[in-house]
């Protein structure tokens, strides 16, 4: 049982400022006793078996359904080898398939590791490594199984689980992309990898073998979240069965006008990513909701959605809420279902939040939260006062703390900047295989977020600055060093800064600044078709200049603090700035 009353040393609730802040009918206190993730899915089946659960175009799913797929699944992977621990890999967009597996996995006593399906294959290669993932579960799509076979054929990987795209389709639509969209199906069954791949068919033969698995939720893994934390190395915070169910459940009681078994969620975001995981795809399952998934996300097949599906909430990120309010059509669509939207990830401008709640007439509020959180810190009220640019108040049974930017032992005074900690049954257990990172990422019980912030006298936070070097671009962390290393794997590159830039739509978008070797030539379009291949798109860079030197500090480190400088001068002359 987790109680905040007397968890981690805390001060008496009452000396907490937010609490006076606090929405009637939500209680900071908080009791609950955590439980295995994959129960999830279980109560949600015995109490709703009915209720549609997945929606994916045109097909749907009931909790019941999904359940059952989830037994067999689970019987599969213990066949296959999944024991408790086993870390095994979903690499998939939004579908049934994400759901089936992510609670199968647990239930079988493995470890979930998330992949991004836009990754490069040298990004796979590193978190397969990484988190010594053994089995990955993807699709038959070319785009996703072309770099599993790789990873399998250069035996970075052990084995592979790959389900049916067109399974999942309706009928009809499945013959259609089959006979129209072959190219872009993968064939398994003739892949040189074939005798370490699985299918789908194979897995879910025998589901009357499956062994029950003891969880602790307390100390047993559910989840390897990756995360490049403050210096932009990727790693895998240690996400236990309890911190992901409690968060849920925190949600949960900070949303008590969420109706249990009729709520319908549009699954705009990327389940493999933390917000989504949780504010989405579990709490989804928590209040037997109906999930509108949608595999690869266009602005208009989105709107279309809401208007044809009627959903009531729709978790996102700013860039998503301005899209919609500049959509060129926007007044021909009925978003008047939504109740309200969480916007997370990056700041959410007042403005945005202003001119959408017009045009919707439903709640968009702000909230904030990082991987090593599972992920959700704070949010705004839902039905209370908002303040322009705050991430709002701790969610029940969390303690924000904010310390001294050169001593974190010591907090600061109210009013006065601090890094922000958190301290609650959300907080990783810490980071795989890093037990340095992890005791570096901790104070105490509080772990520290690398963001600075400042809380007002009603117990409002406020994000000011940041200590790690980091762009926010469309809500995922974009780190500089990254690209940084891959454009100086191209030979003509002799030094390079990457810095974030303001973007109209991602809000930040990174930049590089490129000073070519003596003699050797390269161009804008050279230099991105070298990046291609090793970064995401979302890391792309939105811009490449060359420069003859870059800027140095006093003992000859390249220094970052002129070109943001610069940037942000050249923002404030564009038109409309």
């Amino acid at each position: 049982m987790v109680s905040t009353e007397t968890a981690r040393g805390a001060a008496a609730p009452h000396a907490y400022a937010w609490l006076r802040s606090y929405p009637k009918d939500v209680q900071w206190t908080m009791a609950a006793a955590p439980r295995p993730l994959f129960s999830l899915i279980e109560t949600a089946a015995a109490e709703h078996p009915d209720r549609p659960c997945a929606n994916f175009l045109g097909s749907s799913l009931t909790y019941r359904e999904i359940a059952d797929l989830v037994d067999r699944a689970a019987a599969g992977l213990q066949a296959l080898g999944v024991i408790k621990g086993t870390k095994v890999g979903l690499f998939l967009p939004n579908s049934p398939t994400f759901i089936v597996y992510y609670f199968a996995v647990l239930k079988a006593g493995g470890v979930v590791v998330n992949y991004n399906p836009l990754y490069s294959l040298d990004e796979l290669t590193f978190q397969v490594k990484d988190s010594e993932t053994e089995l990955m579960v993807t699709l038959d799509l070319k785009i996703l199984f072309e770099k599993v076979e790789r990873l399998l054929t250069d035996k970075v990987l052990k084995g592979a689980v790959v389900c049916s795209f067109p399974a999942l389709l309706p009928a009809t639509k499945a013959v259609l992309f089959k006979l129209f969209k072959s190219k872009e199906l993968a064939r398994p069954k003739a892949s040189q990898a074939r005798d370490v791949i699985r299918l789908e068919a194979e897995v879910l033969a025998d589901p009357d073998t499956f062994t029950p698995v003891p969880i602790d939720p307390e100390t047993d893994i559910a989840v390897l979240q990756y995360t490049g934390g403050t210096t932009g190395t990727p790693k895998g915070a240690m996400l236990t069965h309890a911190n992901v169910y409690l968060n849920v459940e925190q949600i949960v009681r900070w949303a008590p006008a969420l109706v249990q078994g009729q709520e319908k969620v549009l699954a705009v975001l990327p389940f493999f990513h933390v917000f989504a995981m949780t504010v989405v795809l579990n709490l989804g399952v928590r209040i037997a909701a109906e999930q509108i998934l949608m595999p690869r996300f266009t602005l208009s097949d989105a709107l279309d959605l809401i208007t044809k599906h009627r959903p009531t909430l729709m978790p996102g990120v700013p860039t998503l809420f301005n899209a919609i309010l500049n959509h060129p059509n926007i007044k021909s669509y009925d978003l008047t279902s939504l109740k309200f939207c969480i916007s997370g990830g990056a700041a959410l401008p007042l403005e945005i939040k202003e001119r959408f709640e017009a045009v919707t007439r439903c709640a968009l509020v702000e909230g904030y939260g990082l991987s090593e959180t599972s992920p959700v810190v704070t949010c705004n009220p839902l039905d209370g006062p908002v303040k322009s640019g705050s991430i709002g108040l701790p969610l029940p049974g969390t303690i924000v703390s904010l310390r001294d930017l050169t001593d974190p032992t010591r907090e600061v005074p109210q009013g006065e900047r601090g890094e922000v900690c958190v301290a609650g049954p959300q907080v990783m257990k810490g980071y795989w295989n890093r037990p340095q990172d992890t005791q570096d990422q901790f104070v105490g019980e509080f772990v520290r977020t690398g963001d600075v912030g400042v809380m007002d006298k009603d117990g409002f936070f406020f994000i000011v600055d940041r200590i790690k070097d980091l762009i926010i671009c469309s809500g995922y962390n974009v780190y500089p060093r990254r690209v940084e290393e891959a454009l100086y794997e191209h030979a003509a590159v002799e030094e390079v800064i990457v810095v974030g830039i303001a973007d109209k739509y991602r809000g930040e978008a990174p930049k590089a600044f490129v000073k070519l070797k003596d003699g050797e030539e390269a161009t804008k379009a050279i230099l991105m078709k070298h990046l291609e291949a090793k970064l995401s798109k979302i890391e792309m860079p939105a811009d490449i200049e060359f420069r003859d030197t870059l800027p140095r500090t006093m003992i000859g480190k390249l220094s970052k603090k002129e070109l943001k400088a610069e940037e942000v001068e050249k923002s404030k002359t564009k038109p409309g700035a």
